[in-house]
């Protein structure tokens, strides 16, 4: 069974570069093999990881209802799903990727969705972790048949609108069929010292900060340069702080 590190957050503040920073530090430590699962909508995990991505889950669903009846001849609609599945599985030395893209369109998508969702879930067994990049609204986790999180980091950046959107999403915790072991704050861009404003805030939420992840002109270079994170030195300081972040969190 793989341990599952999940990230969610709104829009912009980091939280996909905080999900490519941990696949990077779970690979130097030879934590593997991972599996990064990109389950955003606005996917762009790939890019961060400079992978081009060709196929995604939403691109083989929505394929399959325009023409259900596109399975080759004698073959199950199952194995033949399951069979675009592991094309569009990105492998590389040190990872997995497999994105899921675009939502549901109209129509009745259960048994297509059942056959992905349990062969996803098969799939990833097969790996030590998998590291789950979400939308705000975390509609991937929520079906999750196995429904359990091992470790889910609510990131923000350094500002208070960010924080209350944090609020909205552990608040809908409650009324997703989710197992969260462990649960705590990220915040990018921070200083070393939040202000006190900010810890009110965080104090409201409940949940502890259990990481902050410092302003790294590095980032903003690599994605200029289009250029992976993977690559990032182990001297950037936000290397270093997703390093320690892991080493506190998911010492295992």
């Amino acid at each position: 069974m793989s341990k599952i590190i999940a990230f969610a957050g709104k829009g912009g503040v980091g939280k996909t570069t905080v999900a490519s920073l941990v696949i990077r530090s779970l690979s130097v430590t030879n934590k593997t093999p991972i599996l990064a699962v990109d389950a955003d909508p606005n996917s762009n995990l790939g890019e961060t990881l400079g992978l081009e991505v060709t196929s995604t889950i939403g691109d083989i669903r929505e394929n399959f209802m325009r023409d259900p009846q596109g399975v080759p001849s004698g073959m199950d609609k199952a194995i033949y799903l399951e069979s675009l599945v592991e094309q569009a599985l990105i492998e590389k030395p040190e990872f997995d990727l497999l994105v899921m893209g675009r939502q549901e369109g109209q129509g009745c998508y259960c048994m297509v969705n059942n056959i992905l969702h349990n062969f996803t879930d098969r799939l990833s067994q097969s790996y030590r972790y998998m590291v789950v990049d979400n939308e705000a609204g975390m509609e991937h986790l929520s079906r999750r048949t196995s429904g359990k999180v091992d470790t889910l980091f609510l990131v923000t950046d350094y500002s208070l609108r960010g924080l209350r959107a944090l609020k909205r999403i552990n608040k809908m915790l409650d009324s997703l069929k989710l197992k969260v072991e462990d649960m705590g704050i990220v915040v990018t861009r921070g200083p070393e010292t939040l202000n006190a404003k900010f810890m009110e805030e965080v104090e409201q939420i409940g949940l502890p900060v259990v990481g902050i992840i410092p302003d790294d002109p590095a980032l903003l270079d690599f994605d200029m340069e289009k250029r992976s994170l993977m690559e990032l030195p182990d001297d950037s300081p936000a290397v270093a702080a997703v390093d320690a972040l892991l080493t506190a969190t998911c010492p295992a």
